[in-house]
């Protein structure tokens, strides 16, 4: 009965969103990975090209042979800090010259004790977070003594592009330009983190929520001055979420007829956390699912935590009594935020 009553109060929740989502045409995006076909090669502009899928499979080959390059963040100087306001240029030049300027708000926390370690948290939010999404999070993480930068993710609130209402561009049936828009995702919270070491920060964390823990993950995998991650709704392969969950079934819509899971699933393979589970081995983790979720399935996200124990993977587990959507609705925001906030206060 419990379930039952979650996974109805969470189909009411998302469904509050309906009107805003848009089923958008499958596209392989091949022009967003800088791929191009030839001409012995048909189907770069089809729906169901074989010799376009074997394309994406060799590129993914390459990616993932050396995804530090993948995911290399070039140091910057142009950093501005106004008030709160942090703005800076993002690794990746996308078409959309809004998106490629990254906005976060920064949250101090007092200053440290004489001798302290100065202690500060990236955060990423979920999907379609808006501007004001987990800035409430990141002053409750200043007001325990750890300094916190929000970051808007690619095609979110300042950096949408006038043409959209949700952040579509970031997770939609476009395979090579969603896969530009998590790389860069990743690439500007490298940035950022290196942005906070520059302002005296010895020990920097991370934080993802939804989406963002996917993006966090990917992070904490390819900049090694993280040292402790928390992951806040969890699965192994991004394809898979974006299969299954209640929040994407309009994504999916556009993606079956073009490509069937086992396929999307190598294709975004770079952009999923299973490749890269060994490459935390030595961070501190937080995992948290929720019981009751159908947006990051449950057992993708009892998946995730099986593989870290199978490879034993040091790790914490906070299991919330609710679903994806309640998560933010107290009392269950009261106890995710004091999961989140207990582990980065001990492990910063």
């Amino acid at each position: 009965m419990i379930r039952w009553a979650f996974h109805g109060w969470e189909r009411r929740l998302a469904a509050a969103s309906n009107d805003d989502r848009t089923v958008r045409p499958f596209e392989w995006g091949l022009d967003w990975l800088e791929l191009r076909m030839t001409a012995e090669e048909p189907g770069s502009n089809g729906r169901t090209g074989s010799a376009t899928y074997d394309a994406i499979d060799r590129w993914v080959d390459g990616v993932m042979a050396d995804t530090d390059r993948f995911y290399a963040a070039p140091p910057t100087s142009d950093y501005e800090l106004r008030a709160d306001r942090l703005t800076f240029p993002s690794v990746i030049d996308s078409p959309y010259p809004a998106n490629n300027v990254v906005h976060a708000r920064y949250v101090p926390a007092a200053p440290s004790p004489p001798g302290s370690a100065r202690r500060a948290v990236v955060i990423l939010p979920q999907w379609n977070a808006d501007a004001e999404g987990h800035v409430g999070l990141a002053r409750l993480a200043a007001r325990f003594g750890v300094s916190a930068l929000r970051l808007s993710l690619p095609y979110h609130d300042a950096r949408m592009p006038p043409e959209l209402r949700r952040a579509d561009y970031i997770v939609s049936a476009n395979i090579g330009r969603t896969l530009q828009a998590c790389r860069q995702a990743v690439v500007d919270a490298r940035r950022a983190v290196a942005w906070l070491a520059s302002r005296g920060y010895e020990r920097i964390g991370i934080l993802g929520t939804s989406l963002g823990s996917c993006l966090a993950m990917l992070a904490a995998a390819h900049e090694p001055r993280i040292r402790a991650a928390a992951f806040n709704h969890i699965s192994p392969y991004f394809a898979d979420v974006v299969w299954e969950g209640l929040s994407t079934n309009h994504v999916r819509k556009g993606l079956e007829g073009g490509i069937d899971l086992a396929r999307l699933r190598r294709a975004w393979l770079p952009i999923s956390p299973f490749p890269f589970f060994d490459r935390v081995r030595d961070r501190q983790i937080l995992l948290v699912y929720a019981r009751y979720d159908l947006t990051f399935p449950v057992p993708l996200s009892r998946m995730f935590v099986d593989e870290f124990r199978r490879r034993s993977i040091p790790h914490r587990l906070t299991v919330l009594p609710c679903g994806h959507y309640s998560t933010g609705i107290a009392p269950f925001s009261w106890m995710d935020g004091f999961a989140l906030i207990r582990f980065l206060r001990r492990n910063l």
